[in-house]
């Protein structure tokens, strides 16, 4: 499954690596879809202040602390930093994990799993790096043949409104090309699902929606800057802008959208 940067934890725990350990997901099974970034393995209380959030965490539990206010207080910290998951490995410091830890992954929405059998937390860390490391290249391999098709388009004549349609249909999604400031040049839309129906009324609700408050493109839209050649404000001539209205943007999308601004640049 491909998601933002990573893979899931899902993912994650059916590698060999964890799937080795016997894990058992003891809270957060309805989010087992979070994005896996990175893998961390720790045994100190301050850890959550060692991460950046999208992690992994492979730990025996030694630093959650021994009071249950300690160890909830620890589970809470980790959630507000924003890790992807909370993998505890079971042994000499818990034969199983305390209820007061699985509830506060409980209330906090963190997955919680338990390893019945011990692993190398360095072959999880390699094999999970491994996944992502190779979601990123079938993702660039997925942009490349999306520019090879926007400069076939090219080639043969259909000129920026066969590129857009190239790349709208790659994204399933509506997508623009607007002037520095904000101008409507081009529109292309799905051949099927709503944003189909007129691109051009997905674009009007858009410029009603900046006018009335003053604000970008909606969250989770993809802006792309076309370069002009220049410098400074001069330096970007159109922007490309993509909208989830069918379904979310991927980040294979903005990889393309940034290969297909290279194509209408050279237009």
């Amino acid at each position: 499954m491909e998601t933002q940067g990573g893979i899931t934890v899902q993912r994650a725990l059916e590698l060999p690596a964890l799937r080795g350990g016997l894990p058992e997901v003891v809270a957060g099974a309805d989010r087992l879809s979070r994005t896996v970034r990175w893998v961390h393995a720790g045994e100190v209380p301050n850890i959550a202040s060692l991460l950046k959030g999208g992690e992994l965490l492979l730990t025996t539990g030694l630093g959650l602390g021994t009071r249950p206010a300690e160890q909830r207080a620890f589970v809470h910290r980790l959630a507000d930093r924003g890790i992807a998951a909370l993998v505890v490995e079971l042994g000499p410091r818990f034969t199983r994990l305390p209820a007061g830890i699985v509830e506060a992954a409980r209330a906090a929405g963190l997955p919680l799993i338990q390893l019945h059998r011990e692993v190398p937390f360095v072959s999880v860390t390699e094999e999970v790096h491994t996944e992502i490391v190779n979601g990123h290249y079938a993702l660039l391999q997925q942009a490349e043949e999306v520019y090879r098709q926007c400069t076939r388009a090219l080639l043969e004549g259909g000129g920026i409104p066969q590129v857009l349609r190239v790349l709208a249909d790659f994204t399933a999604n509506p997508l623009f090309l607007e002037t520095a400031d904000g101008r409507l040049l081009y529109a292309a839309g799905t051949g099927t699902g709503p944003a189909a129906a007129d691109p051009l009324q997905v674009w009007e609700g858009l410029r009603g929606r900046r006018s009335a408050r003053d604000e970008g493109p909606p969250s989770g839209s993809v802006l792309v800057d076309v370069p002009g050649g220049g410098h400074g404000a001069g330096a970007v001539r159109a922007r490309l802008v993509l909208l989830a209205v069918s379904g979310p943007l991927l980040p294979v999308h903005r990889m393309a959208a940034e290969r297909a601004a290279g194509c209408s640049r050279s237009c």
